[in-house]
This record gives C-alpha cells, sequence and structure tokens, in this order.
C-alpha cells in the first residue's frame, strides 16, 4: 500500500522540551483518533556531522536549542488531507495553537510532504 508523509524539522529551545512534548503527546491523539497511521516526534542526539549539510544549520540553531524531526504516516495524499481537515476542526488542538503559547519558532520550522518511495 502506497503511504504518504506529513515531515518537518523544528528547532526549539531545550528548555521548552517538556512542554512540547506534553503538546505532542495529545496532538499525536488527535491525528491518530482521526487516521493517522503513525505519530512521531525525535529530539536531536547525534547531530554533530561534518560531512553534510546538518539539521543545526539548516534551521539556524541558537545556543540553548536542539532540533526536533518529527512525522505524520497517512494511507495516501488524499487521506492526509481528510484527516488534517479534522485534525485542524478538532477542538482539542484548537487551545493548543495560539502562535503565542507555542513552545518554539514556527517561523524556523520547516515542513513538507512526501511519497512514500521505499517502505522496507
Amino acid at each position: 500500500m502506497a503511504k504518504y508523509v506529513d515531515g518537518y524539522v523544528i528547532p526549539i529551545p531545550k528548555k521548552n522540551l517538556r512542554a512540547y512534548r506534553i503538546m505532542a503527546q495529545k496532538a499525536g491523539k488527535v491525528w491518530r483518533d482521526h487516521g493517522a497511521l503513525e505519530f512521531r516526534e525525535c529530539v536531536g542526539d547525534d547531530l554533530k556531522t561534518k560531512m553534510v549539510a546538518a539539521f543545526p544549520r539548516t534551521v539556524r540553531l541558537k545556543r540553548g536549542e536542539t532540533v526536533l524531526f518529527s512525522w505524520i504516516v497517512f494511507k495516501s495524499r488524499a487521506d492526509r488531507d481528510r484527516v488534517n481537515a479534522r485534525v485542524m476542526k478538532d477542538p482539542r488542538l484548537a487551545k493548543m495553537m495560539d502562535p503565542k503559547a507555542m513552545p518554539f519558532d514556527c517561523k524556523r520550522m520547516v515542513y513538507g510532504g512526501f511519497k512514500v518511495i521505499v517502505d522496507a
């Protein structure tokens, strides 16, 4: 079965990781309740590569920050569009979406939708 993935990379102050994790756990439940197959949030652990453009440089990481690498898996792009439309109307998520209350800088978040080409 072909799948579709929304992926994002977020620079976040380390001091805000706990607040983000709480928010992400709630958001993950909302996405799964509306049909997402997987919801993953990962915090940077090994980010000091010199061989390629590393996440810290790509998101202009500042002192005291780390990187989150996250993704949501859907059945298809059409399913992603349906699920995301429902999620955006869900009152459980609306409570968390105040830009002033976000534990990270939304303007530095990197996002995109991806067709899965290998699913091993």
